[in-house]
């Protein structure tokens, strides 16, 4: 069985995380969703909060193209997260020069802890290659419009988290 495993903050989940959700499907078995505590990043999010957001857009996904999808929270180091899950593949996506960058380092540190684990980019489609969680929050925050970034479910929970829904 070929098991993926897409990590991530998804602080909230968007649009752009739902294409490659949605693109890596059809390559893996099983695509399991790590969702990463890391407290570093400060989170807006709890960490169940954005487990239920990612499994009711995955719930839909499913409904959609079928396939199988499972969130999986995790703390501890990616490659042991894979390990936990089974999964031969991470899933990454990449927006920029400085995402390869990032990722670059990232593929040459797992595959010295566990060869066995291929990862495998998915470039960001086009329309949402600007699309960041960061920004998101921040434009939401400064009363600007987020309804191109994120489904009006995530929409709802992000105005209402920052007091403006």
């Amino acid at each position: 069985m070929r098991i993926g495993l897409y990590p991530g903050t998804f602080d909230p989940v968007t649009l752009g995380h739902i294409d490659i959700i949605q693109r890596a499907m059809p390559l893996v078995d099983r695509l399991v969703i790590g969702v990463a505590i890391n407290r570093d990043k400060g989170p807006l999010f709890t960490l169940e909060e954005r487990v239920e957001m990612l499994e009711a857009e995955c719930a839909e996904i499913t409904a959609r193209c079928g396939g199988e999808i499972v969130v999986h929270p995790f703390e501890n180091l990616l490659i042991h997260c894979a390990r936990d899950v089974n999964a031969n593949v991470i899933i990454r996506g990449l927006r920029a020069v400085a995402d390869f960058e990032y990722e670059f380092q990232m593929v040459g540190m797992n595959r010295a802890l566990d060869a066995s684990v291929e990862t495998v980019f998915l470039m960001a489609d086009a329309r949402r290659q600007a699309i960041a969680s960061k920004l998101v929050k921040e434009i939401a925050r400064l009363d600007g419009e987020v309804s191109r970034f994120v489904t009006p479910a995530v929409q709802t929970r992000l105005l209402a988290k920052l007091g403006k829904g």
